[in-house]
């Protein structure tokens, strides 16, 4: 083994490591909640009630969506194309942040070592858009029609901030913002909790 290697210096120093871990752990977590928003809302959209093992799932769900591919997710990415939710450079990027995914999840000891590169700020760009587009085409499709309070109101869709995109926007500040940004939220949370 040789010691004196680049990879062993750079695998072993805390200020390399520690940084592709915490953007890995990111990654992995956002793309699965960016799975979760792209299958949970069409189940639950075809959901007839509740059960007391969980979602009561209408039969139309299997005929309309899960027919169209054995994969949930493909079978739900297709779905929101034909409903011109997304298209085909929408599942082109989706393609593109699940391969990101497995070589992340399946190849880590050789992402860590550098065998594998990721270029996550464009990986992470490819996930917001496409995250937001497909929550902020549920929320002007699905939720703002049946809302009384929306009413007769002109909706601006560059303004929605859904809580999805919330949430992963959250975590990208925390686990890799500037030292300031990451502790924006807490610092917030305990001067509002002090406060009431």
């Amino acid at each position: 083994m040789d010691y004196s290697s680049t990879r062993w210096e750079e695998f072993l120093n805390p200020d390399v490591l520690r940084p592709k871990l915490i953007s890995a752990s990111i990654y992995l977590a956002a793309f699965e909640l960016l799975k979760d928003a792209i299958i949970e809302r069409i189940e639950t959209f075809f959901t007839d009630g509740y059960g007391p093992e969980g979602n009561v799932v209408s039969p139309e769900y299997e005929k309309e969506v899960l027919s169209i591919h054995k994969s949930r997710v493909r079978a739900s990415l297709e779905w929101l194309k034909e409903q011109d939710a997304i298209s085909d450079q929408d599942i082109d990027a989706f393609n593109s942040i699940r391969t990101c995914r497995n070589d992340v999840a399946h190849e880590m000891p050789k992402f860590l070592v550098g065998d594998v590169a990721v270029n996550f700020s464009q990986q992470f760009e490819l996930m917001v858009t496409l995250l937001r587009k497909i929550e902020v085409w549920w929320i002007v499709n699905f939720e703002i029609p049946i809302s009384p309070e929306f009413r007769d109101m002109e909706i601006d869709e560059s303004g929605i901030v859904p809580g999805p995109l919330m949430t992963l926007q959250v975590m990208l500040d925390i686990a890799l913002g500037d030292p300031e940004k990451a502790s924006y939220y807490y610092d917030e949370l305990r001067k509002r909790r002090s406060e009431s």
